[in-house]
């Protein structure tokens, strides 16, 4: 009987504890004896090592993966090399991955019976959407959200930069590397509120006591 398996996405916004999950999810699978593999694109280059690191300070070694990577032709490599038919393949960072790497892993998942579990960002710093985590929305079995909570209550869904003083970027190159330093997420609402207070700030003319 052929395995059946799944290609699933599970976003949310930086913060919501998307690795963490997937460091759980590879700890279980460790206790069970299941076979598993856990991948991140290289463009992630705050760690040294090939390793998936939580806030929460937990990790696992991994595989990288780079942008020229066919990760279709990885799942028959560990097939020839050591008779291998990954169950469970666990890749952070989904965002970064191509739309045509997105589509290798459908082929894994359909050609050998494997499950693929994505974890990544929905929207950039501008709220459109990665490569990756399009193509994911557009050909995944199963779309989860990590849902995590703005200061104001709401829901989060912006990964919103901000420059050293706390104001928001909406300027520059999709993929920029950083943490809390870099990165606050925030609801929609709060997201359009401070760009407006931005604007009015800058807009202001100068108190006469600022020109002495």
């Amino acid at each position: 009987m052929q395995r059946k398996g799944k290609l699933y996405f599970r976003y949310g916004t930086m913060g919501s504890a998307k690795t963490a999950l997937l460091l759980t999810t590879a700890y279980n699978f460790e206790e069970r004896h299941m076979d598993y593999l856990c991948l991140k694109p290289v463009i992630d280059t705050r760690e040294n090592d090939s390793v998936i690191r939580s806030r929460i300070g937990i990790e696992r070694t991994c595989r990288w993966i780079h942008p020229n990577s066919n990760l279709y032709e990885m799942a028959i490599e560990l097939y020839k090399k050591e008779d291998r038919v990954v169950d469970w393949f666990l890749i952070d960072e989904a965002q970064f991955l191509t739309a045509a790497q997105v589509d290798q892993l459908a082929r894994v998942v359909d050609d050998f019976g494997s499950n693929v579990i994505c974890y990544g960002l929905r929207t950039d710093f501008q709220t459109h959407l990665f490569e990756g985590s399009r193509r994911l929305f557009e050909i995944a079995d199963t779309i989860d959200e990590i849902k995590s909570t703005c200061n104001c209550g709401r829901k989060t869904i912006v990964n919103a930069r901000i420059d050293s003083n706390g104001n928001i970027v909406e300027t520059g190159a999709q993929v920029e590397i950083g943490g809390d330093e870099r990165y606050v997420a925030i609801c929609r609402s709060c997201w359009r509120n401070r760009r407006i207070e931005q604007t009015h700030r800058v807009a202001l003319p100068l108190d006469i006591d600022d020109l002495k």
